[in-house]
């Protein structure tokens, strides 16, 4: 029983959280990066918060099934190493991160809201326990870590994504590298996904 208990407790006990509100509320954006590719970042909560955002020539239903098929990141996005299945939505995702900072995890968990009224796509992620949550050897687990996929369907083929993280990086990485790390980041993750959607239709 107290075992038990003891699961529950890490199961239901979220991390800190973003939403689809509170990024529209963000007002202070700075500008990193104004290319295919736009990102911005600013601080929420205490929080370091990036947000990428591209058009992508493809319909919302393709892009959402990428993006909600977490167990097949590994083959889209090419930083992801493993993803591993916890529980039904609960899923632990590896990063690999260049030579000399040590790789990255995360475990989350994961839910899809669709807005009838304004047609939008959203899904999120937030930083969740697990006690099946093993940290590798040489990886930094990230306690906070969030995010959302927003997808606003422009036309029937094109489709405006934007997506948001708490760019915490934490262990051995600087501080001074932030913000080349979110530039990094948020144009690889876009730029992978639409690698990955232009592969389905070829």
């Amino acid at each position: 029983m107290i075992k038990t208990l003891a699961i529950l407790y890490f199961i239901l006990n979220p991390g800190w959280s973003i939403n689809f509100n509170e990024i529209n509320e963000i007002k202070n954006w700075e500008l990193l990066k104004d290319d295919i590719v736009k990102i911005e970042c600013a601080n929420f909560n205490g929080y370091p918060i990036s947000k990428a955002e591209m058009i992508f020539n493809h319909n919302i239903d393709l892009i959402s099934l990428k993006i909600e098929d977490i167990e097949n990141y590994p083959n889209i996005f090419e930083r992801v190493t493993t993803t591993k299945r916890l529980d039904k939505d609960i899923i632990q995702v590896v990063l690999d991160l260049p030579f000399p900072f040590s790789g990255r995890d995360y475990v989350i968990k994961h839910r899809k809201e669709i807005s009838e009224r304004n047609d939008l796509w959203v899904f999120t992620f937030d930083s969740i326990l697990h006690p099946k949550a093993r940290l590798e050897r040489g990886h930094v687990r990230l306690p906070n870590a969030t995010g959302i996929w927003i997808l606003r369907p422009i036309s029937s083929s094109i489709t405006k994504v934007t997506y948001a993280w708490n760019g915490e990086l934490l262990g051995n990485f600087p501080d001074a590298g932030l913000q080349r790390a979110w530039i990094t980041q948020g144009t690889e993750v876009l730029l992978w996904l639409e690698k990955s959607l232009k592969n389905v239709n070829e």
